[in-house]
Parts: structure tokens; sequence; C-alpha cells
């Protein structure tokens, strides 16, 4: 599935190819940005646990609705080793405006905190949003972890990995992958073909220099949860190796685990402008991730 609707930025981000540039991409965006309408009611810097990142800020829709409002769990990027819950705020804003309980989580970063610090995290966020969620009008039931980037690898390993949830497991109602990194024994392997630096200040920086343990610490080699809904994501324009992993792992949990996921192409936009158009008129990523939420149903076995 291929998405794209209404990028007014096309032909510059076309231009500017597969680039990942945070400042670029903020400021093509700023002045719609400015112009977004506003979200729901903010709880900041809320602890799920005692490390000074692992603090979470819920946006909670401003009309309540009957049984809980679905919950969403927005894990943020910056390549393991930065990035703040308040990158994201649009993509709050824009899921409150649809009725949706969202959750935007710090976790901690490397070097400081190595793998999988993230992976804990983000199944320490989920434990807090299930007892808490209902405090805020939230379905407990009807949590969907979502995640961009480096937050994604991090939500991957958290989902599909059992060796890394806390006792009795964790079970979302759905996942969704934006252009995440799931194979980091894949991108030291091929760091030629990809263009990835020698060393790597993202991937060493969490996942350490230890290379003989990168194999034990790739998601796509410790899959072993029963199926549940899976959105995977990529953009059009993303690193080379961020679409090799997003095919790599939809292969895996389709051919190897009978999953059966979504997968879908962000049309016109690189690795941050995706991300950067949320809770504007383009809602190229916006819209496929909403529907994914909004059709999730409660799962069975360990939440």
């Amino acid at each position: 599935m291929t998405t794209g609707h209404q990028n007014p930025f096309e032909a510059q981000i076309r231009a500017a190819g597969p680039v990942i540039d945070v400042a670029y991409a903020k400021a093509l965006y700023a002045p719609l940005q400015e112009q977004a309408p506003a979200g729901g009611v903010v709880h900041r810097d809320l602890a799920y646990g005692r490390h000074a990142r692992q603090v979470l800020d819920v946006h909670v829709p401003v009309d309540r609705q009957a049984g809980g409002h679905p919950v969403l769990i927005f894990v943020h990027g910056g390549g393991f080793v930065r990035g703040d819950k308040g990158e994201r705020e649009n993509v709050a804003r824009y899921f409150t405006r649809h009725g949706v309980l969202t959750i935007l989580p710090n976790y901690r970063l490397g070097p400081e905190s190595r793998w999988p610090a993230g992976a804990h995290d983000v199944a320490a966020a989920f434990e807090w949003a299930r007892r808490h969620a209902a405090d805020y009008g939230g379905d407990p039931d009807r949590i969907v972890i979502a995640g961009e980037s480096a937050g994604a690898a991090h939500a991957a390993a958290a989902v599909l990995v059992s060796g890394l949830q806390p006792a009795g497991g964790i079970r979302p109602a759905g996942l969704a992958l934006v252009s995440g990194v799931y194979n980091v024994e894949l991108e030291l392997r091929a760091r030629r073909q990809f263009g990835i630096a020698t060393p790597d200040p993202r991937n060493e920086a969490y996942f350490g220099a230890d290379f003989g343990r990168y194999p034990a610490q790739s998601t796509v080699d410790l899959v072993d949860v029963q199926p549940l809904p899976v959105l995977i994501s990529y953009a059009e324009l993303d690193p080379l190796q961020m679409q090799v992993q997003a095919g790599e792992l939809f292969a895996r949990l389709v051919t190897r685990h009978g999953f059966d996921p979504d997968i879908q192409v962000v049309r016109g936009h690189n690795h941050i402008t995706q991300l950067c158009a949320i809770n504007t008129a383009d809602d190229s990523l916006a819209k496929s991730l909403l529907d994914f939420v909004q059709r999730t149903a409660p799962q069975p076995g360990p939440r």
C-alpha cells in the first residue's frame, strides 16, 4: 500500500533526496504547524520510572467517549542518542483531535543506557498506561504502541520479544512501526552498501562496540510472541537501510511467525518530513496510523 495525501512540498523533498535533516524538515513544515489546530488537555512529565528520562505526557481529547478512548503510545526517534517527546506534540494534537488519548514518553538514551534499555522503557510506559489510562478517559484494553526511527526499534523489541518484557508479558492491541531499525547486525555488515559511517555514532552508542553481540540484539531474529495486529511503514525517500529492514521484518513476520501485518510506503516523503507533516493537511502518514488505531480491538492474553 502506498499513501499520499496533499503533500505540498513533494517536489522540494524529492529534490533533497533520502536525507535525515531534522532542521530542514522542521523549517519546511513550521508555517503549516503554526496554523495547525490545537489538541486536547495535556498532563506533562508524569513519571513511569525512577530515571529522569522515564517521564511521559498524556494528551486527553476534549470530548469524553463512552467506553473510553482508544490509546496511542507514540515513541519518538532520535538515533538512540537524542530526541524528546515534545518534538512530537504535533502527533498528539492530531490524534487527540480525532478522539485518541495519546501518550508521549521519553526513554533512556545511549551511550549512558545501552540495549535493551529502550525496549524496557517502552514496556514500562505500556504498563503505566494499563494502570492509568482509565484515569484520563482511555480504554486500557485498546492501547496501540507506535514508534518512529529509534522509537520504532524500541517499540518492536518491546512488543515482539518476550524476553524483553516484564513478568507476565505485555500485549497491546496493535503495534505500528515507522521507519525503524530491526536488524542491527545487517546494518553492521552492510555499512558499505548503506553508506553508514564507521564507527557508527548511533548504533554503537546504544548497541555497543562488541559486534559479536549484535545478532542477539537484532529484533528480526528474536520474535517469539503470538501474532497481533502490526503496521509496518516507511517513507519512499527513507535511507535504504530503513526500507530494507521494513521489508525484512514484514517477510519474517509473515513467513516464520504467522502474522498478517500491513505494510505501506509513504509517498513523496523522507525519514523526517513524514512526521513533521502530521497535524497539517498533509496526512500522508497520519491517516493510515489513525485508521490502524481506530480498527484495533482488545487482544487476548497478557496485557
